[in-house]
């Protein structure tokens, strides 16, 4: 059964190109034009997936996703936008969005960004290796659990201090555990562009995270995978 998608999108053209790209790739798609639309139909015919703009008139994405979720509803939500600060990227995370991409997009990452949020809404003993939402929100994954609307996280009951970039960098990880993230999707996705194949600033920054996150005679939670990037996992 192909999953249902809805789609919400003002700029007519991205919408039909989107909606002509994702029917393609197998899904149900229903397009609409604004926030509004989009409630109501989310709320007539529940979708296994929503695809959001972020910046529509009205209702914007971020309401859609506030509304959504005070309701309870943890149908797996995409952003899609052109802010690509990290305050940005953060209110769209704390607003109830799983993930987002950046406008100009290319569609095969919208793909796999849609693939790895509908992985994760299967039952947890079917998929060990993947992100867990806990019904406070929180999320835990590779025996992590990371709060995003507090900015909290913890090993067990050991609750770990973070700075901002630590943290956002812990949560990228933690929202796609399992999947291996290359360099350039992270330094986009954190910093907002890439540093050049010479620089060490992620390098760094993933050190801070191990030592602040392993334990003795236990096995990194942050594997490096050679020349590609990161991924989270507890073996």
């Amino acid at each position: 059964m192909p999953h249902n998608l809805l789609l919400a999108e003002d700029d007519r053209a991205i919408r039909h190109a989107l909606e002509r790209a994702l029917t393609l790739e197998g899904y149900a798609v229903t397009a609409v034009a604004d926030g509004v639309q989009a409630l109501a139909q989310a709320h007539r015919t529940p979708p296994d997936v929503l695809v959001l703009d972020v910046m529509m008139p009205g209702i914007d994405g971020l309401q859609v996703c506030r509304v959504l979720r005070a309701e309870g509803d943890r149908t797996p939500i995409l952003m899609l936008t052109a802010l690509v600060e990290t305050a940005d990227r953060i209110a769209g995370l704390d607003a109830g969005a799983d993930d987002y991409v950046v406008k100009p997009f290319d569609v095969e990452e919208v793909f796999a960004r849609l693939r790895a949020l509908l992985r994760r809404t299967v039952a947890p003993e079917d998929a060990p290796g993947e992100p867990r939402h806990l019904p406070d929100g929180r999320i835990a994954a590779a025996g992590l659990r990371l709060d995003p609307q507090a900015r909290r996280v913890w090993r067990g009951p050991r609750e770990i201090e973070l700075t901002r970039t630590e943290f956002d960098l812990l949560e990228l990880l933690v929202r796609n555990a399992g999947i291996v993230l290359d360099h350039t999707i992270i330094y986009d996705r954190i910093w907002g562009y890439d540093f050049g194949p010479g620089s060490k600033n992620l390098a760094v920054y993933v050190g801070y995270l191990r030592r602040k996150l392993d334990e003795p005679g236990v096995p990194s939670r942050i594997h490096t995978v050679r020349g590609v990037g990161y991924v989270l996992r507890e073996d």
